[in-house]
């Protein structure tokens, strides 16, 4: 079972003008198909060959043999989840069970908003802010590269890619303008609650 290209959650156009179809078409089409073909290249006759994605994760996590496909797997899996934590229309405060779990964990709406902005800009380098769930309390972490907070035993509920590929095409340099519309207009915060009460 070869490990596939999901497709887009939303039309190409759907999260215009803030991330544009051609950020999309780099993006979705080429960086994270080739994360794609690398796994299945590196699980090829292996008895990971028909593993779950899940199960390839997990299988070359902390693994040195396997940083390859820890690597590119996990790139598979974060850029999947990036895409299902976005909609047309999303952005701003949520309701339902995360908001008032936001309140509880980080005080305010606000708090969360600005820890979540400040990991993203803090990310030296390429890499992924998140928001998470660990021993029932949310937290904002973030990770380099492609790891992912399963390799640390977090439960992820909510991803914004900070590798320049991310962003590059519409925001040149601008990071903290990227991540701020990524809240304010992108968020598809009924994934998020999905994610908490899954």
């Amino acid at each position: 079972m070869a490990i596939e290209l999901p497709a887009l959650p939303f039309e190409a156009t759907a999260l215009e003008p803030y991330i544009s179809a051609n950020t999309l078409s780099f993006h979705h089409g080429k960086h994270h198909q080739a994360y794609v073909t690398n796994t299945n290249n590196l699980i090829k006759g292996t008895d990971l060959e028909n593993a779950s994605l899940e199960a390839i994760i997990a299988a070359s996590t902390n693994n040195p043999e396997k940083a390859g496909l820890f690597n590119n797997s996990a790139q598979v899996w974060n850029h999947t989840f990036y895409w299902n934590g976005m909609k047309k229309g999303g952005g701003g405060v949520p309701s339902g069970a995360i908001a008032s779990k936001i309140t509880e964990d980080f005080g305010s709406f606000d708090a969360f908003v600005e820890a979540f902005k400040n990991a993203g800009m803090t990310q030296f380098g390429s890499g992924w802010a998140w928001l998470v769930l660990e021993g029932g309390k949310l937290k904002v972490t973030k990770t380099a590269n492609g790891d992912t907070p399963m390799a640390h035993g977090q439960k992820a509920l909510l991803t914004v890619d900070v590798w320049e590929h991310a962003y590059y095409l519409d925001y040149q340099n601008k990071r903290a303008d990227y991540i701020d519309i990524f809240l304010k207009h992108l968020v598809n915060w009924d994934f998020v609650n999905a994610n908490l009460t899954a």
